[in-house]
């Protein structure tokens, strides 16, 4: 196995924690059809960003009220579409291996959608910390949500380990100065080293923490065999 030692950790929700993969592609397929966007490219666009940002990004020539209209309809739709999101396999294992004030959820999702997804997956008692695109102004890639992430723990970001899925966030991990491990669950180990994370491994349950108060120290253990190489939901 092999160990990495830090003093906090800050954990991106969806493809981390929580699988929402195929509500994400149910709303963001029906909105790509009210704009004639093909669905699959979305889906991947949209992945570990603020809907608000890919909203922009796609619609430049809109006014900020539409945007916003667009944004709020994104939100009413995956708050209401939860049927199917669940835990991913040994979240709620790492969550509760670490102390409450050492780790925090920096998720893309508005606090209403975070912690209604992070409800369904029965991961919201376990939260106590939690950063959402309603607390930020830029969002992934930007460094701000790991910086005020790292800032709610009272931890230096080079203190603190990052757990993402998407490039996007591996990139605002790695602006912020924290080391990043990235969880195969939705995109290729390529992309995310390119995109400059430091360690890969499948989901949380690769993950073994523990807490020596003594030294106010985290020992990551990271468990990785080729042979059993889960497949991104997304590629």
């Amino acid at each position: 196995m092999r160990t990495i030692l830090c003093r906090g950790l800050l954990l991106d929700m969806d493809g981390v924690l929580v699988d929402s993969t195929p509500a994400v592609a149910r709303v963001w397929s029906r909105w790509a059809a009210k704009f004639g966007f093909d669905a699959d490219s979305i889906v991947l666009s949209a992945h570990g960003r603020p809907s608000l940002s890919t909203i922009r990004e796609l619609l430049p020539h809109a006014t900020a009220e539409f945007h916003n209209a667009e944004n709020e309809w994104m939100e009413r739709e995956e708050i209401a579409d939860v049927a199917d999101v669940i835990a991913l396999p040994g979240s709620k294992e790492l969550l509760a291996a670490v102390p409450d004030s050492l780790h925090a959820v920096v998720t893309s999702a508005s606090r209403a959608l975070a912690e209604v997804r992070l409800a369904a997956a029965g991961l919201l008692p376990l939260v106590r910390q939690l950063i959402t695109s309603s607390d930020i102004s830029r969002g992934k890639p930007d460094p701000e949500p790991y910086q005020k992430g790292a800032a709610k723990l009272g931890i230096a970001a080079q203190d603190c380990v990052v757990i993402e899925d998407a490039p996007s966030g591996v990139r605002a991990g790695k602006a912020a100065g924290t080391r990043v491990l990235a969880f195969r669950t939705t995109t290729p180990d390529e992309e995310l080293f390119t995109a400059g994370a430091d360690w890969i491994v499948n989901d949380a349950s690769s993950v073994f923490a523990s807490y020596d108060p003594a030294t106010k120290q985290l020992t990551l253990q990271l468990r990785n065999s080729p042979d059993e190489r889960r497949t991104p939901q997304m590629r």
